[in-house]
Formats: C-alpha cells, sequence, structure tokens
C-alpha cells in the first residue's frame, strides 16, 4: 500500500528513518507493470522493496517530501508490520496520504483501534492501554507524568504482588482441600486471617489513593465568590497571571461567570470568577447573579472574598451564613491598606490575607487551597495510584471479598465457602489489568480514544 506512493532512495529497512517523496499515484497498473502482485496482503519483503526502489519520475508527480519509518513486527506499538510516513503538517498532504491509503484497500481505524490492538496481541496489558487516553488527555506536565507512569506500568506493578499473595493463598486452601486424603495441611483460621491481612492492607492503601489520583485526574472547580467591588476579579487575574478578567471601581462590572483553567501543584484547577452578590439593581446584574449561585454550586472549593479596607457589611454576613457547609478558604484581600475598622467574621474557615494588587499572600492562598484538596503532599512520593474511576470499583469490590472471606473465617464456615469469597477478591483485581474482561468492557473503555489511537 505504501510503496507505490513513495519515491524512496533506500530500500525499507526494519526500524530505519528514510527520507524520501510522496508522489501522485499511477496505481495498481505499475505494480502489475513491475512484476508485484496486485494483492498488498501477498506483497513478500522482495517486491516490497523492489517497489520502493527509486524509479523515473515518468508521470509521477511530487507532492511533499516525507520521512518513513517501516516498524517489522512484532517490534511496533501493535506488534504488526507498520509503515509509518510523516508528512509537512498540511491538512491537504495527510488527508491525500489517508486517500491514497483507502484506495489501495485500507480502512480508517476505529476510535482506540491501534492501542486496543497492542493490547489484544499482549504488548500492554488494560491499564496500560487507558493511560495512553489519559496522557493525551492530559491539560497539565504532572498529569502527563502520571500517565507516563502507568503506560509504564506502575499500577499493574503496584498490584503484582498483591495478587500474587491472594493467589498462593487460594493455591494452599485448594491443595488442603483437594489432598486432604494425602495428609497436605490446612492453614489454621489464625493463619488464614494473616494471609489475608497481608493482601488487604496494601489493597486498602491503594483504594485510599484514589482520593487524590481522582483530583490529579479530573481537576477541581474552584469559585471565587463576595460581594461587588472586593476584588474577585483582580484576585482571578493574579490566579491566572494574566488580565483576564475587566476590572474598574465601579461595582458590579462583573455580569458573567469567567472562567479559566490553572494548574497548582499540577493539578487543573477551573477558575470560575463570578459577579458580587447583593440585591440586583437591574436585570443583567440579576441574572449574573444567579450564574454565580449556580457555580457556586457546582464548585468543589471556594474562595470567599473580603474587603478588609473597610469594614464587613451584612452582605457579607449573609453571604457567609450561605455557605456554612461548604469547604470554603476566607480570603482577607487588599492587606495593602487593611483598615483598623476591619473585624474578620467568625467561621470555621481558614483565613488568609492577601492583595491581589501587589501579590502579597498569592503563594501562601495556593498552597491553602492544595492543602485544602489534600493535594500539596499526599501521593507525590509513590508511583501507581489510582486515578481510574473504573479501577477503584474493582479494587472495592475486591475488598468486600476479602471482607467477606475473613467474616466466613470468623464464622467457622468450611473452607470451601471461603474460597468462594476469595475467588470474588481476585476476580475483579483481573479485570483491572484485562486478565479476564468482557467485549463490553473493552469497547466501552476504547470508544472514548482519539481516531488513529
Amino acid at each position: 500500500m505504501a510503496a507505490p506512493m513513495l519515491r524512496l532512495k533506500h530500500d525499507f529497512e526494519p526500524g530505519r528513518a528514510l527520507f524520501g517523496e510522496l508522489v501522485e499515484s499511477c496505481g495498481r497498473g505499475r505494480l502489475a507493470r513491475e512484476g508485484v502482485a496486485s494483492d498488498p496482503e501477498v506483497l513478500s519483503t522482495e517486491e516490497i522493496s523492489r517497489a520502493s526502489r527509486p524509479r523515473p519520475h515518468g508521470h509521477e508527480q511530487r507532492i511533499d517530501e516525507v520521512v518513513v519509518t517501516y516498524f517489522a513486527k512484532p517490534h511496533s506499538y501493535t506488534t504488526d508490520d507498520i509503515i509509518e510516513i510523516s508528512t509537512h503538517g498540511s491538512p491537504v498532504v495527510l488527508r491525500h496520504v489517508v486517500e491514497l491509503a483507502l484506495a489501495r484497500g485500507a480502512r480508517l481505524a476505529e476510535p482506540g483501534e491501534f492501542t486496543m490492538r497492542a493490547f489484544l496481541n499482549g504488548r500492554i496489558d488494560l491499564t496500560q492501554a487507558e493511560a495512553v487516553r489519559d496522557l493525551i488527555e492530559s491539560q497539565t506536565l504532572y498529569q502527563a507524568k502520571v500517565a507516563a507512569q502507568q503506560l509504564e506500568g506502575a499500577l499493574s506493578r503496584r498490584l503484582q504482588p498483591i495478587k500474587q499473595k491472594l493467589v498462593e493463598l487460594i493455591a494452599v486452601l485448594e491443595a488442603g482441600i483437594d489432598f486432604a486424603e494425602d495428609d497436605v495441611s490446612v492453614l489454621p483460621p489464625e493463619q488464614i486471617l494473616e494471609h489475608i491481612s497481608a493482601v488487604r492492607t496494601p489493597l486498602g492503601e491503594l483504594s485510599a489513593s484514589f482520593a487524590y489520583g481522582k483530583l490529579v485526574h479530573e481537576g477541581l472547580t474552584l469559585a471565587i465568590v463576595g460581594r461587588p467591588n472586593v476584588g474577585k476579579s483582580s484576585l482571578f487575574n493574579r490566579l491566572v497571571e494574566s488580565d483576564r478578567a475587566i476590572v474598574t471601581a465601579t461595582p458590579g462590572t462583573t455580569r458573567d461567570l469567567v472562567t479559566e483553567t490553572v494548574a497548582l501543584g499540577g493539578i487543573p484547577v477551573k477558575l470560575v470568577d463570578t459577579a458580587g452578590i447583593r440585591r440586583a439593581l437591574d436585570e443583567a446584574e440579576g441574572i449574573g447573579i444567579r450564574k454565580s449561585m449556580e457555580a457556586l454550586a457546582d464548585a468543589d472549593l471556594v474562595l470567599v472574598v473580603l474587603d478588609s479596607s473597610e469594614p464587613a457589611g451584612a452582605e457579607d454576613y449573609q453571604l457567609l451564613a450561605w455557605l456554612a457547609q461548604r469547604t470554603a478558604i476566607l480570603v482577607e484581600n487588599k492587606s495593602d491598606k487593611t483598615s483598623s475598622q476591619f473585624q474578620v467574621p467568625s467561621s470555621q474557615w481558614v483565613k488568609v490575607r492577601v492583595s491581589a494588587l501587589t501579590g502579597e499572600g498569592v503563594p501562601e492562598l495556593r498552597a491553602e487551597i492544595l492543602r485544602q484538596v489534600g493535594g500539596e503532599f499526599e501521593g507525590r512520593g509513590e508511583t501507581g495510584f489510582l486515578t481510574n474511576t473504573r479501577h477503584q470499583g474493582l479494587v472495592c469490590d475486591s475488598l468486600a471479598g476479602l471482607d467477606a472471606s475473613v467474616a466466613a473465617v470468623h464464622g467457622k464456615v468450611p473452607h470451601e465457602m471461603v474460597l468462594l469469597d476469595l475467588y470474588s477478591a481476585l476476580r475483579p483485581l483481573d479485570e483491572i489489568t484485562g486478565a479476564t474482561t468482557n467485549d463490553d468492557i473493552l469497547n466501552l473503555i476504547f470508544s472514548r480514544f482519539c481516531i488513529g489511537k
């Protein structure tokens, strides 16, 4: 398929990048003239090499200069024979390459098909396949690093010793049951519980890592709220590090939500600058305030901004009362000109003094945001933590199976029944890596990939 559209100075060679030209193909006729089989599936290496050798320009017209790389199976991403053609970035040229390949019997890949083939051919396990998607969708460098660790098999390596201990326990109990007449000893209850604990403890730690892993994977939404003219937009711009929101001395400037995503400690944080919350003076401001309340309800964390250059007013106290049950940080803005009459309203929240004008206190505010969401230190030193909701659900299923087996041991039920619970704990772990995965789960996972990945 590739040879007729290329003019190369050297034969294809596995693992070698070749400089050449993309040419307007003459179709299958040239293959027949050069004695090459018309069916690309039956081309031999010799025929491919002959087809790719330099030939007279004839009726072929050069379209682009390209770099062509041949990956011989099994040393490719999918373990199949693969030829990669790198052109200049023109969408027209790229589309033409695809059209030429389709004309010779190729078809467009389904979403995630290359990665699915890599999984089905045993090159990667399911956690690594899912990490490919996470890497593609990364919004921060830290997200990309975590996805790269998963792609290298960090989660699989963490799960493997846990599974091994569980399999060993199952094997011992099976042997004790099957060969009781041969005096193969059956473990006493105390030892069975010790073995289960040796599996459950690290699995519980892995499950606990999901709180941080989900945060890294999905990020969080942070709403900046307060009455008009307390400096919400100025603080928003300071956190974004650009003049994203309009700032004026006139109260009520912000009428609509302004959003921007930034990285704090490697975690994507969607900042939402809201309209000042007060009794609306006109219809437009009223709509803005309603949107602010909706954003407030959807936010994972709230920054409540107060103006420390003047005494707190009734609107401040009313807002604090509305937010009494929310996770929030109290931001005392305008610390560069704090009034002696300003008194911090009593609240259960952490208070941070900042100046959106000078930047004073903003690093401390960023650190406090990370601390509030548990992302400052937790999980930083370890690899292979859970970032995927599907994985978390399966780990919880496995823990439930282990808990049921503990209850069975305490209840002095027969070992055959204990084994059923242990197998119930093993199966979800197999599903994480793909050892036992049905087609419905595979189709659901890979359907979310980009085309051609």
